[in-house]
């Protein structure tokens, strides 16, 4: 249906720019038509005024005016009909005037065939129609003239036709290159609509993305960390929950910090200044002092990684231990991250959780973490695996290096 539609549209478009194009040319037809038309009646009163046949002669022209001007509408029905009509009004308006009627073929004939060219677009069929209107030419010439007038007006008539139809022909290549140029126009207007709505969309993206890893992210460390202040000091263990709340203090400014920078469009969290492993094995840290699970890492990368990567991949490792504190159930994690055989980082986290039913991804209302995971790796060429059974999540970064 849809392709259809488009087909559709594209021909009602194409017919648009062809009656554009026959309309350009009305006024510079309509003067032509006008001068001729004076021209004539000129030479007649000259030779020989016959008022009745004059009359007639400009209501016949005004006819003829009135269908260059309908053009378009006429040829939406027939474009034969329309040229058929024209030669008629030409020939009928050249009978008329029995001394002027040169000036009325040579100067109205070639205007018709120039015309024809826009209408039809086929080479075959103009060169019928200018065979038609030469032939039809040369009868009314032998009729009203003789065949001593031939020889005098046929070059004139051919030289008219050359004259016009090269006019023809470059003028309807500059309005085509008008035309081309105003769609190549509309296209690049259509394209840069296209992406600010797509620019709009990653910037919401982006947005959601901030500030599920700045603020939401960091809001739930803090509650469990003061979650787990409660439960020490409910034991009585004071120094260790003065301990989780100075980390708490710390986490929280740094919570902040990445919220301004989010809000002043400051991508990179890490810097290309902070070392990779050592930006892991702090967010880690903080992750162990906050639930008590048991992390072990192992982290051996041999170059160093970009900022905009580095930010990504945190944000990454960050969101996926804190999914594993929310709702894994897990008391033991693993991370590995290394470089394989096929230049590649591997960032693999797994827990031996109650894992989760990875299909409901994406259409659960509220939790966007995941979804967060796998729009950043995107964005850095890389992709997401996620494995869950009745025990245990595996979480795996690809990224190409």
């Amino acid at each position: 249906m849809s392709k259809s539609v488009e087909q559709s549209s594209f021909l009602n478009s194409g017919m648009a720019n062809d009656e554009d194009k026959i309309a350009s040319t009305r006024i510079p037809v309509i003067v032509w038509v006008i001068i001729v038309s004076i021209i004539t009646i000129v030479w007649q009163t000259m030779s020989t005024p016959i008022l009745l046949q004059s009359v007639i002669f400009g209501i016949v022209m005004l006819l003829h005016i009135y269908l260059y001007w309908r053009v378009n509408q006429i040829i939406r029905h027939s474009r034969s009909i329309y040229v058929v009509i024209q030669g008629m009004l030409i020939f009928g308006s050249a009978m008329l005037m029995s001394d002027g009627f040169p000036a009325v073929l040579i100067g109205l004939i070639p205007v018709l065939i120039g015309q024809t060219i826009t209408i039809f677009y086929e080479t075959a069929k103009v060169v019928l129609i200018a065979l038609c209107l030469y032939f039809c030419f040369i009868m009314n010439i032998y009729l009203l003239k003789g065949a001593e007038e031939l020889a005098v007006l046929i070059p004139l008539l051919l030289l008219m036709i050359i004259v016009v139809v090269a006019y023809a022909v470059l003028f309807y290549r500059q309005v085509n290159a008008r035309f081309r140029t105003q769609t190549f126009l509309l296209d690049l207007e259509l394209a840069h609509q296209k992406v600010e709505e797509l620019t709009l969309a990653n910037e919401r993206q982006r947005i959601a993305r901030d500030l599920h890893d700045t603020l939401a992210q960091g809001l739930a460390g803090v509650i469990m960390q003061l979650e787990a202040v409660d439960a020490h000091l409910g034991k009585g263990r004071t120094e260790r929950a003065h301990e989780i709340i100075i980390n708490s203090m710390g986490q929280a400014r740094e919570t902040l910090a990445d919220a301004r920078k989010a809000i002043d469009n400051l991508r990179s969290r890490a810097t290309p200044s902070i070392d990779f492993s050592d930006a892991v094995n702090d967010t880690i840290d903080r992750f162990v002092i906050a639930t008590g699970i048991k992390t072990d890492i192992t982290c051996e990368i041999n170059r160093p990684i970009s900022g905009f990567k580095m930010e990504h991949i945190l944000h990454i490792v960050s969101e996926s231990l804190m999914n594993v504190a929310r709702h894994a159930q897990a008391n033991k994690v693993r991370i590995i991250i290394e470089e394989n055989r096929k230049d590649e980082l591997r960032v693999c986290i797994q827990d031996n959780g109650r894992g989760f039913n990875v299909e409901k991804i994406g259409k659960q209302s509220g939790h966007y973490g995941l979804i967060g995971i796998h729009e950043r790796a995107r964005l850095i060429g890389g992709q997401i695996q996620i494995e869950s059974q009745n025990q245990g999540t595996v979480i795996k970064l690809i990224l190409p290096l």
